[in-house]
This record gives structure tokens, C-alpha cells and sequence, in this order.
């Protein structure tokens, strides 16, 4: 996620590295780079331009303090304005409405589908919601069947009308039912096409106009750079939408639609896609968004997403298994299952301040667990709750079972072993409480 602008911004302050203090000059090449930057980023060539004055103007005849150097300096200047840039603070969807009516716009292949999805997976489960998700996209019969799916998949009721090829009828029936069965929020996912036509917006303003949305979700596909802003003005311009939603940020996108669009559009991004699986939609937040394109990393998302796995009467049961030193096989398996839920294994370091850069060349495998799950699982469960009599014969039974060999079986065991003798080391009441602590400063 936007490691090439990244890079060319890490170089661009380089350039002030060392000097005394900012001078015209000096500054004048800096932020030549960093428009270079942006540009190769596709940003807007006039947004970028306007980016990069402002800096100027904040950063020229500021007194540099003894403790901070003028790149760094500059670096907290550019921070800012790029926080500022991408709307200065994540914005909330709307609430009103019994039911909360959302509908999402895009064109086809944006990700609306997939995107309804995750949302109403996310209302649900961190929000306490019951939605209803409503196949509004009547041309497309595949549309349809992924939408069902997809609510299968997180238990949420799909409306649909076999047949129908009238999408305000549709929605409007949508709501009636959703009143009836308790659904307090209806997710209206609606046709796209491969360009922007007359029909198409025609159509999806008599939906709004017929349903009256509390929310109108316009979902773009952030790797089509420049495309994706100039898309989002056009139906902006029709329906006036409350925010914006990109997807594929986790692909090869080069950024320019995140750092553009709300210039251009003048509406929050509420939401991003960050990968396949319905868990992967993160509320925007600009500020971190800039830390994560300074290569600052992002701790406190990094601590959210961990506390969205935390249990705290298991987290409980598991240290007093700690320090009664009877942490097992068993539960390094419950641990690794958490931390796979928290999503990909490279987007989570790169989370940890300073950790993304030194990544940055490093492959990660997101199967990297799967041979070690072989092999706890080819244990029986006596050996899972009892580590210690792992012996030889055990150990290649093991490795046969889990399609390892022994050396990978006694390195496991031996990591393991090590892990539990710290985590018993740190499990002591004091050394708890201080890195919860820990946890909890960070957050805030």
C-alpha cells in the first residue's frame, strides 16, 4: 500500500538531512521531489501543486527547535497537510432512519457487491446491527448469487425478486419486509455498468429518489488512479453522495485516488477495502493513513485490531495457565487462530513503526502457519496438553503425520519451549499490568 510513494517521499527529505536549518533553497528542492512524488502517484497535477505551496508557506521562517531537525520538521509539516489532504478525520456513517437506509453506488467490477458484503458484516458484528442486504443490481444474475452468498456467509438475509427487472420496486418492497422481520439497517447494492451512461444514472436517481437513503455510499476501485476521481465527481454531481469507498487498497495502487478525491469532491472517505476476505474493511482514518504513507506505521489500528480479537475472561484463563507454567500446544494454536483473523501478515507488521521499511523487500507467505498447525494437529491430544513427552518416536510420527520432517518438528517444539518460558517471565502481576498499560497509552 503505497510503498512507491513512500519511497519517494523517504528520499525527498533525505535532502534536508543534516542541514542547520530550512533555507529557500534547500526547501525549494525538497518539495520539487515531493511534488514528484505525488504526480508519480497520480495526483491531481493541480492538487499537488496546491500541496506543496502550503508546505512552503508553513515550513519557510519557522524557527527549528534544538531538539527537532529541519527534516524532521518538514516531515511533520508534510504529515499534517497530507492528514488535512485526505479530509483531517474519519467520518461516521449515518445512523438515522428506522431502518438506516444505505445505498451503494459504483460502477461494475468497483466492488459494490463484495463491499455491501463487508459492510453489513461489520454493522453486525461490531455494531450490534441486524441489517438486510437487498440485490438491487437486477442485470447482472451473478450479482445476485454473490450477494446470497456472501449473506450466507455472515448469516445476514438477502432480499431479493426473481425476475424483476425493476430496482425501485425492488428496494421499496426491501424495506417494507426489512420493517417487518426487525432489520434496522437496509444495504441497497445497485447496478453498475463499464462506463458511466445516461441510463444507469437515470436509474440509480429514481432509486434515491423512491427510497430516500440516509447514506449514499459511492464505491471506486482506488487502482484506477485519476479514472477513480473524475468517476466519483460525476456521480457525485447526480446524487450528491454523503462519502466515498476504495476499494483495492491493498493491491498495486499507487495512491493518487486517496489523496485526491476528497479534494476534488468535497466528501469524506469513510471506508477502505484492504483484501478479500469480508473482515478486510477499515473505517479511514486520515491521520493514520498519513503515518502509514510516511512509513511511521500505524500502532494504534495495529491495537484496535487486536483488541477486536482480545477476550478478556480468556486472556484471564490463558496467564493463569501462564504462570502455573501449563501453557500448551492447545492454546498456541487458539493464539495463532486470533492472529490470523486479524488480517494479512505483512499489512500487520507494517503497522509497527519502522518494521515497514525493513520489510519492504520481504515476502510474506499468508500460509506461513500452516506447517506448524500440520504438526500441532498431527500431535494426539495428550501430547497437545502435555508437551513434555514428546519423545523421539513421537516426534517422527509427528513429522510423518504432518508432511514435515524432524528437524521442522523439533524446532517447533523448541520455539515453543523458549515462548513459554518468557511469556511465564512476563505473565508476573507487575509485568502484566505494565503492558496493558502499554496497550491502553497507545491506544489513546
Amino acid at each position: 500500500m503505497f510503498d512507491s510513494l513512500s519511497d519517494r517521499l523517504d528520499r525527498a527529505f533525505k535532502i534536508l538531512k543534516g542541514e542547520g536549518k530550512i533555507t529557500e533553497i534547500n526547501l525549494a528542492e525538497t518539495l520539487k521531489e515531493v511534488r514528484r512524488a505525488l504526480l508519480d502517484a497520480d495526483v491531481n497535477f493541480k492538487i499537488a501543486k496546491d500541496f506543496t505551496n502550503t508546505v512552503k508557506e508553513k515550513a519557510l521562517g519557522q524557527n527549528v527547535l534544538t531538539a527537532v531537525k529541519p527534516n524532521e520538521m518538514i516531515i511533520k509539516i508534510v504529515h499534517d497537510e497530507l492528514a488535512e489532504l485526505m479530509g483531517g478525520q474519519s467520518v461516521d456513517i449515518s445512523k438515522k432512519g428506522n431502518p438506516t437506509i444505505i445505498l451503494i453506488a459504483g460502477l461494475q467490477g468497483s466492488g459494490k457487491t463484495t463491499f455491501s458484503g463487508k459492510l453489513a458484516n461489520l454493522l453486525k458484528t461490531k455494531k450490534a446491527k441486524h441489517p438486510m442486504l437487498v440485490a438491487g443490481d437486477v442485470y447482472r444474475p451473478a450479482a445476485i448469487e454473490q450477494l446470497k452468498v456472501l449473506g450466507a456467509q455472515i448469516n445476514v438475509p438477502v432480499y431479493t425478486e426473481e425476475g424483476s427487472l425493476n430496482p425501485v420496486e425492488i428496494a421499496k418492497n426491501a424495506i417494507k419486509r426489512a420493517k417487518l422481520d426487525g432489520n434496522d439497517v437496509v444495504i441497497v447494492d445497485t447496478a453498475g455498468r463499464l462506463a458511466i451512461d445516461e441510463q444507469m444514472m437515470n436509474e440509480i436517481s429514481n432509486v434515491k429518489k423512491a427510497i430516500e437513503p440516509n447514506e449514499i455510499l459511492f464505491v471506486v476501485d482506488s487502482m484506477t488512479g485519476q479514472d477513480a476521481v473524475n468517476t466519483a465527481k460525476e456521480f457525485n454531481d447526480r446524487l450528491d453522495f454523503d462519502g466515498v469507498v476504495l476499494t483495492k487498497l491493498d493491491g498495486d495502487t499507487r495512491g493518487g485516488a486517496a489523496l485526491s478525491i476528497r479534494s476534488v469532491v468535497n466528501k469524506p472517505i469513510k471506508f477502505v477495502g484492504t483484501g478479500e476476505k469480508l473482515e478486510a474493511l477499515d473505517v479511514f482514518h486520515p491521520n493514520r493513513m498519513a503515518d502509514r504513507i510516511l512509513g511511521m506505521g500505524d500502532i494504534v489500528s495495529l491495537v484496535e485490531k487486536a483488541q477486536e480479537q482480545f477476550d478478556a475472561e480468556e486472556a484471564k484463563k490463558l496467564q493463569r495457565k501462564i504462570q502455573k507454567n501449563q501453557f500448551n500446544f492447545d492454546d498456541f494454536l487458539s493464539q495463532i487462530k486470533q492472529i490470523k483473523k486479524m488480517g494479512n501478515l505483512k499489512d500487520l507488521a507494517a503497522m509497527i513503526p519502522g518494521v515497514g521499511k525493513a520489510l519492504k523487500n520481504i515476502d510474506f507467505d499468508d500460509d506461513a502457519f500452516k506447517g506448524i498447525e500440520a504438526i500441532i494437529q498431527s500431535m494426539t491430544k495428550t501430547e497437545r496438553a502435555d508437551p513434555s513427552i514428546l519423545n523421539g518416536s513421537r516426534r517422527k510420527r509427528i513429522a510423518n503425520g504432518s508432511g514435515t520432517n524432524i528437524q521442522e518438528v523439533n524446532r517447533l517444539i523448541k520455539q515453543f519451549d523458549e515462548t513459554r518460558k518468557l511469556m511465564k517471565m512476563l505473565s508476573g502481576g507487575n509485568n502484566m499490568r505494565k503492558m496493558m498499560g502499554g496497550m491502553n497509552a497507545m491506544k489513546r
